[in-house]
């Protein structure tokens, strides 16, 4: 974002902060909040019989006649072009059908970087697809072969022989902070805030810390890759995609190969793990253009290492994070700034001092970060981006500064907790977060925690206890809509191009939908992953089920009024208007006298239509504008860790939650659990290894690059407050990015309990406790 789209969402943020709220959605809070039924149960995946029967087809299992394979040539350099281009062993070899290279590619449109101004814009980079021989980043798909079978196509890719010309570029991190550039935005906050002069107070503290602290970069790694089947019919052409962004992408296609909307439909009914990694690439618009011009269908799935090369992940960062105290453990100070990686051809930061705007309140603030640009494969978002390694930093200053002062780690947390937003002064919409951690220290028991690193032991197991806190933003993206079919026999169809990547989406909407309408679950069917059904926002920045939800809440008040103009004067509801009644008992009633009441078949048979339907927006989400919302957590961890081999077992790990309503308990625990895990592997093991004389990754592969595994989880412990945020649709807020935030810093304080050593660099490995 630029300087004036600052000022342009500064001067609406003021504005809607002077509305009363009740005229904000959320002014009145969603019934749904006070009346449940369906939601807060225990229902199982509506998708979960069809998964396990294999019966759920993902898109690289669409059956086709005819369909021919792909695969990816990727480059070698970071910087230069390509001066020798040998392409004929491949073309000659068996069951090659083409070989697509810069000089027969056709003409395509490189998409819109992804902009929260525009937001069918979803490109991860802005370069050119195989439109010329310049190389821009060691991994850039330079040629594509496609053949009758996988193995044919994997086969003639070996044979093609390419020579670069290189050039110089800066490849190194240490390097680059020559040229770091200061941007003036992070998504819709300002880069810099400053309150205060940190620097003078941070002098004057009685107490301070003020250290680096680094993390790795890391890849993504979905069990299922990255895989499209394509299918064009003359000018028309569907795409089975793994996607988390359907609708957008569908526009996008249809902008880099110059169709009309209408002509594109990308399906992704179920997408198979996301994270923020499954959005739009260039093997997307490679493959779709290999496919017309073979005249096939046509299948590319990436291999592991193919993912690594051309889909981007998290950043790496260097942090510093100067916290001053008084003599009471009261902030007085707070600085964090640092570095990260974004390419000048990429757009997606990794804004680790987003989360800190909100985390504590102190007397001071200086917070801003640089941005360094490396020929590399564009970032993207990975999973709480920012707040998961922006968390990591700040809860371990807060930790060592508790070791200075001699207080317990969480009182000193809990005694800078805010009230309001700390930054910008706006009330918090709901803020349960103390009881978060007092819930949690509780279950977990915290109370038997030694002050004294290594004070505990077992045989060569030093143990030790680490907590620490985790925030995410809520966020509802406009432009979610809805279609709602009523049937007579009393089912209810709800429709958007939702994603769908393992977390529910089908089964809490189909919850909503059913208590939205007075319905049971089982009379409720949802339809997602499909472009021509009315357009969903993203499944990203943990906001689709809100965003949907909204959209859905629009549809049931529009749909409420087309049944009362269906019932007429014969009804039991004859002069009743739509805010008078609301829907119960498959049907609809008078919200005074209940037994003012018609059912949704009798309405319909007595106006001879077999369905109505009606088709909701979501609105703006102001509400998000005028008030603080967050997800909060407070995270508790346990370890062993062996004197002889350094050696990390984690051996307890509790997440405690303030999230607003929880919609689905099976569905939430799925979630936070997952998030948890990752977050394990972020402290623990993952790391991208990258050759810096090179660019190049090194561990593209999952015998490289280490993920936690099931003898690497411990015992995970779930525990959420419930209240609901009377701002946001069903009460909800996010869980999906929270579970990670936090768990590195709360392993890593652990471990310093157990040993009494400190390590600021991720990942937490054997070597550095030796």
């Amino acid at each position: 974002m630029s300087k004036l789209q600052n000022v342009i969402f500064g001067s609406v943020r003021t504005a809607v902060g002077w509305l009363p709220a009740g005229w904000l959605p959320g002014g009145t809070p969603d019934p749904l909040i006070m009346r449940r039924g369906a939601i807060g149960s225990q229902a199982p995946r509506v998708d979960g019989v069809a998964k396990v029967c294999g019966e759920a087809r993902f898109s690289a299992e669409i059956p086709l006649d005819g369909l021919c394979h792909a695969t990816l040539v990727h480059s070698t350099v970071a910087r230069g072009r390509i001066t020798r281009l040998d392409t004929r062993a491949a073309e000659q070899a068996p069951g090659v059908l083409k070989v697509v290279t810069y000089r027969n590619m056709p003409s395509v449109v490189s998409p819109a970087l992804t902009s929260v101004t525009d937001l069918s814009a979803i490109g991860a980079s802005n370069l050119p697809i195989l439109q010329d021989a310049e190389v821009h980043y060691n991994g850039q798909i330079v040629a594509a072969v496609v053949a009758e079978t996988p193995e044919q196509a994997e086969h003639a890719a070996a044979l093609i022989s390419i020579d670069y010309e290189t050039l110089p570029v800066e490849t190194r991190f240490e390097q680059a902070k020559a040229d770091a550039r200061l941007v003036p935005s992070l998504l819709i906050e300002p880069n810099h805030v400053s309150i205060g002069r940190a620097e003078r107070e941070l002098a004057r503290a009685p107490y301070q810390v003020d250290n680096l602290y680094r993390t790795p970069w890391q890849n993504h790694n979905a069990i299922e890759l990255h895989a499209l089947t394509v299918i064009w019919d003359d000018d028309r052409v569907t795409v089975h995609d793994t996607t988390q962004m359907i609708a957008s992408e569908a526009k996008a296609l249809a902008k880099a190969f110059n169709l009309k909307p209408e002509k594109v439909r990308v399906l992704s009914p179920f997408v198979g793990g996301g994270f923020g990694g499954k959005g739009l690439w260039d093997h997307q618009i490679v493959a779709a253009a290999a496919a017309r011009m073979v005249g096939r269908p046509l299948r590319l799935m990436l291999s592991r290492e193919s993912v690594y090369r051309i889909v981007g992940g998290r950043s790496a960062t260097e942090q510093r994070i100067a916290i001053g105290a008084d003599k009471n453990g009261k902030f007085t100070a707070l600085i964090h700034t640092g570095y990260s990686v974004m390419p000048s051809y990429g757009c997606s930061p990794e804004a680790f001092t987003l989360g800190t705007r909100s985390a504590y309140q102190a007397k001071s603030v200086e917070i801003f970060q640089h941005h360094l640009s490396l020929p590399v494969v564009p970032s993207t978002f990975m999973r709480a981006p920012g707040e998961a390694v922006g968390s990591f930093a700040l809860e371990s200053a807060v930790d060592e500064l508790a070791v200075r002062i001699g207080m317990d780690p969480m009182e000193l947390r809990l005694r800078n907790l805010p009230k309001k937003h700390p930054i910008s002064g706006a009330e918090f919409s709901q803020n349960a977060h103390e009881k978060a951690w007092r819930d949690g220290a509780t279950r977990f028991g915290w109370e038997q925690r030694t002050s004294e690193p290594g004070a505990r032991q077992e045989g060569e197991w030093r143990i030790g206890m680490g907590c620490a806190s985790g925030s995410f933003p809520y966020a509802r993206i406009p432009g979610a809509n809805v279609r709602i079919s009523l049937h007579r026999d009393g089912t209810a169809t709800v429709a958007c191009s939702g994603q769908e990547m393992g977390m529910g989406t089908a089964t809490v909407q189909a919850q909503n939908a059913a208590d939205r309408l007075g319905l049971p679950l089982h009379a409720v069917t949802v339809l997602i992953g499909d472009s021509s059904l009315p357009s969903a926002p993203i499944a990203g920045g943990s906001s689709q089920t809100v965003s949907i939800a909204g959209a859905i809440a629009a549809a049931a008040q529009k749909l409420t009024g087309e049944l009362l103009r269906l019932a007429g004067n014969d009804s039991p509801l004859a002069g009743l208007r739509a805010n008078d009644v609301h829907l119960t008992r498959e049907g609809v009633a008078s919200t005074e006298d209940p037994s003012r009441h018609e059912s949704f078949q009798a309405i319909l048979s007595r106006a001879n239509r077999d369905e109505i339907s009606v088709v909701g927006a979501g609105g703006a989400p102001l509400e998000a504008l005028k008030f603080a919302m967050h997800s909060t957590s407070a995270i508790f961890c346990e370890v062993r860790v062996s004197e002889v081999t350094g050696e990390i077992r984690v051996q307890r790990l509790l997440g405690s939650f303030d999230c607003g309503t929880i919609i689905n308990p099976r569905m939430a625990l799925s979630q936070f659990r997952g998030g948890m895990i990752m977050g394990l592997g972020l402290a623990l093991m993952e790391e991208t290894m990258f050759d810096e004389r090179s660019a190049r990754i090194m561990n593209p592969s999952l015998a490289d690059y280490h993920i936690p595994v099931h003898a690497d989880v411990p015992e995970i412990d779930v525990i959420w407050t419930d209240i609901p945020d009377p701002r946001s649709p069903l009460g909800a807020r996010g869980i999906g990015e929270i579970g990670i935030t936090g768990v590195a810093a709360a392993v890593a304080n652990a471990i310093f309990n157990a040993t009494g050593k400190r390590v600021r660099d991720l990942p937490i490995t054997l070597d550095k406790l030796l």
